[in-house]
């Protein structure tokens, strides 16, 4: 059986990675550096038709190495695939690293080293591309966008773009409150048919040609897509492609679980 996986970085690509910035311009108290830059997810080679910007990695993402592999990154996925897309795109984060403590990320949106170090990978993916459209995952992404908007360069790209409800939204503001739950997974996916239909007359190079199914009021079968085992490094158990829960943050304190991130195996490939 053949594997395809991502083969890693090179030419510019690579030298952004040799060049990261660190605890210099991430401060520790705001984000975990120990863990190490994620840099992206998705094709690097120019073929890309849509470009997704989302907000930092969290723990599934620091295992696999590539962003947007979660649960944020199942739906995100099905998005894409409503609108054609299958392969043809390149996602980054905000954020290089994962953001540590309420609001680590406002407090430093505007920080300028991580604004210069993240609009050289703009920069870098949107030279000579084919990007048609983008869409931003919340309010920090999206400030990520319209301040790379504001230089020369992002003036001179127009794919559609689209700010869209971040992915985990309705986890993040329902605190385990099932109903508010629903309700704002149902207003989440009312706000993302309105992209959906906004954004689908700009592409004219899909993956795959198919009528736009809107969403309902929940998620239904078909609409979470696994991840491409082409986006993953070279050797990544099937495991990581799909939407159950295989990594979590674990310990008695706050320290314990910035220092330790528990990985099982999905019972249905346990042998």
């Amino acid at each position: 059986m053949t594997h395809p996986f991502d083969a890693g970085y090179t030419g510019s690509f690579r030298a952004l990675c040799e060049d990261y910035p660190g605890t210099e311009t991430y401060p520790a108290e705001a984000f975990r550096t120990e863990w190490g830059p994620v840099f992206h997810r998705g094709r690097l080679d120019g073929s890309a038709r849509m470009l997704v910007i989302g907000q930092d990695p969290a723990q599934h993402e620091t295992i696999a190495r590539r962003i947007l592999v979660g649960e944020a990154g199942h739906r995100v996925q099905g998005f894409l695939s409503k609108l054609g897309i299958d392969r043809s795109y390149v996602m980054i984060n905000t954020f290089l690293y994962s953001v540590y403590g309420q609001g680590g990320g406002t407090k430093h949106q505007n920080d300028a080293g991580i604004i210069a170090y993240r609009n050289r990978w703009l920069d870098a993916l949107m030279a000579g591309s084919n990007i048609e459209l983008a869409i931003s995952l919340g309010g920090l992404a999206d400030k990520a966008w319209t301040t790379w908007k504001a230089t020369a360069s992002g003036a001179a790209a127009n794919p559609a773009h689209a700010k869209i409800t971040h992915p985990t939204q309705p986890e993040s503001s329902s605190k385990g409150n099932p109903a508010k739950r629903a309700t704002a997974i149902r207003d989440m996916l009312q706000n993302w048919n309105v992209a959906l239909q906004a954004l689908k007359p700009s592409l004219s190079h899909p993956d795959s040609s198919r009528a736009l199914t809107l969403y309902g009021d929940h998620f239904q079968a078909g609409d979470l897509v696994d991840i491409p085992e082409a986006d993953l490094p070279a050797g990544s158990p099937p495991w990581m492609l799909g939407a159950a829960n295989w990594a979590t943050r674990t310990g008695s304190t706050a320290a314990a679980k910035r220092a330790a991130i528990t990985v099982t195996v999905p019972k249905a490939f346990r042998p």
